[in-house]
């Protein structure tokens, strides 16, 4: 009852009060992202929704967030390292959680949920163990359970543990309390960083 209709009337009007109150916020930040990053203002990335009870297959949506590094290419047209691209603007940006914001319009429109799984790359799915896809039975969210217990700063395994172990427990408790939590952890900027890292190593698969 909760998952089905009592969240998604949560996820609908905490988004839009907060797109309204968050307006002046949102308009800085893009403004401050134009002048030190350029265009595009917006990331927009492809990435994994919950599983369609239909198809069986997880449903794709583009995901949108304010941009926190450069469009740096190679001689060759490659991306350089996230590492090398990321500026000291786009740590901050991230450090505060603010480059999440425009991810408010996903979840009015019904792609994510305020709590859930944190969405991933669609390069992924095939790398899931069948525990670990169990992640993506519900929407994924702006702030999860892993979010909360670590953050960037615990293995990918651990993660999808935490991830996975939310499906079981979801509950307006749950989430309530998931959502507090958050608050704190981005207000102490717990576990931003992955080891020396500003940007979470990428999944290989399986175990890690």
């Amino acid at each position: 009852m909760y998952d089905k209709i009592v969240k998604r009337l949560f996820d609908i009007l905490i988004s839009s009060i907060s797109l309204v109150l968050l307006s002046p916020i949102l308009f800085i930040v893009g403004l401050l992202v134009r002048v030190k990053l350029g265009k595009p203002i917006i990331f927009a990335q492809d990435r994994v929704g919950r599983i369609d009870k239909k198809t069986g297959e997880e449903r794709i949506f583009k995901l949108y967030k304010f941009r926190s590094m450069t469009e740096e290419k190679d001689e060759n047209g490659n991306y350089l390292p996230k590492e090398v691209r990321l500026t000291p603007f786009g740590k901050k940006l991230r450090a505060t959680s603010l480059d999440e914001l425009p991810e408010l319009i996903n979840i009015l429109k019904g792609d994510m949920s305020l709590v859930g799984p944190r969405p991933l790359l669609i390069k992924y799915i095939p790398l899931y163990t069948p525990e670990q896809r169990k992640r993506h039975l519900v929407r994924p969210g702006l702030t999860g359970y892993a979010q909360v217990n670590g953050r960037n700063a615990i293995t990918w395994e651990k993660k999808f543990e935490y991830d996975v172990e939310y499906t079981k427990i979801i509950s307006f408790i749950t989430d309530l309390k998931i959502l507090l939590k958050t608050i704190k952890t981005v207000l102490k900027k717990d576990g931003i960083g992955y080891g020396e890292s500003d940007t979470m190593e990428e999944f290989k698969g399986g175990v890690q």
